[in-house]
């Protein structure tokens, strides 16, 4: 079976799933996920998207970047700090001198997910991290 591609059996039936990747900066959270439609609408397909980290991880410049799966009907992906790393990043800024201004970003919207190919070639080309 390709590694881009999932089965669900249904009805002895089973049907091949495209997949798509993207790699999220440990401490931050998934937030809203569009679809063609627009936002995903939970009543319409009756579940929520299919999104799961994978046990993967790549380091970059001492940050772990974890890689996640999202079913092929997502199109984009709304990330965001955690409310623990929001907290974190709020108490280093209130112990910093009153004059020293720090800026951090709220959130982020990830346009272009990743195939299959593409999220393998950053795995090769970065030192890596497995949980478990």
């Amino acid at each position: 079976m390709p590694f881009c591609e999932t089965n669900l059996k249904i009805d002895n039936k089973i049907e091949v799933n495209s997949v798509k990747y993207f790699f999220l900066s440990d401490g931050w959270v998934v937030g809203r996920v569009w679809e063609f439609g627009g936002l995903w609408d939970e009543l319409s397909w009756r579940r929520k998207p299919d999104i799961v980290r994978m046990h993967l991880a790549i380091l970059e410049r001492d940050e772990k970047l974890w890689l996640y799966r999202v079913e092929d009907a997502v199109l984009m992906v709304e990330v965001k700090p955690s409310v623990q790393a929001a907290q974190t990043v709020q108490a280093a800024q209130t112990a910093q001198a009153a004059n020293i201004s720090i800026t951090t970003i709220g959130q982020v919207v990830l346009k272009r997910l990743m195939d299959a190919d593409q999220a393998i070639d950053l795995l090769c080309a970065a030192d890596m991290a497995m949980e478990g």
